[in-house]
């Protein structure tokens, strides 16, 4: 601790009792993701580090800890959906994470119903306000900065199909509020909710 700062160098230690890491880049919109196998089986899981990366055209992507699932079957088939997760399927999210054989069904596990691809042949979570189909980019294993490969996978996606509910499109606008959606907001358990949103114009110079 240097005056009012607790300063660390990561590859110390944090000298804290947990490590702060995910608590303070936080919060996190969660990659629900869907996936299917080779074989047409249905896969499920939600990861703690998602983002959108572009908007001409849609990218967005996910990091994997851990060569999962997921990330098997994005590669073998080129496909996944982005699935928003809400306050109302909290539970069933959660549900989703747990370590199941491959072979599971997390969508039958969840007891969620399976909307079907437009664009894609991977179904999206038909209870979700809005869904993001996507095709595969890219797959990157990560580096660290002296060039060894991580245990950690990214995989990029393009957006070719957007669903939205249309109980969630007010005057034309998705209402991100009633949506609900909920983010990994620190530690193991920590989630939060939208709270108050506000608007703010950026400056044109």
């Amino acid at each position: 601790m240097t005056g009012d700062i607790h300063f660390y160098d990561p590859s110390e230690g944090h000298g804290l009792p947990h490590d702060p890491f995910k608590a303070i880049v936080a919060p996190r919109v969660i990659g629900w993701i869907s996936s299917r196998t080779a074989e047409g089986g249905v896969n499920l899981a939600p990861y703690s580090f998602f983002g959108a990366f572009a908007s001409f055209p849609y990218v967005i992507g996910f990091s994997s800890e851990g060569r999962k699932d997921s990330i098997s079957n994005i590669e073998a088939t080129g496909e996944f959906v982005w699935n928003m997760s809400t306050r109302p399927l909290a539970e069933r999210m959660n549900r989703t994470s747990a370590p199941v054989a491959p072979e599971i069904d997390e969508f039958e596990l969840a007891g969620l119903t399976k909307g079907p691809g437009r664009n894609v042949d991977v179904p999206h979570v038909a209870e979700s306000p809005a869904a993001l189909e996507c095709r595969l980019l890219q797959v990157v294993r990560i580096h660290d900065l002296a060039g060894q490969p991580m245990n950690n996978w990214l995989a990029l996606g393009q957006v070719v199909g957007v669903h939205i509910r249309s109980e969630f499109l007010k005057d034309g606008l998705f209402d991100t509020a009633a949506a609900r959606p909920i983010m990994r907001a620190g530690y193991r358990a920590d989630y939060a909710e939208i709270g108050e949103m506000f608007q703010m114009i950026r400056p044109s110079a």
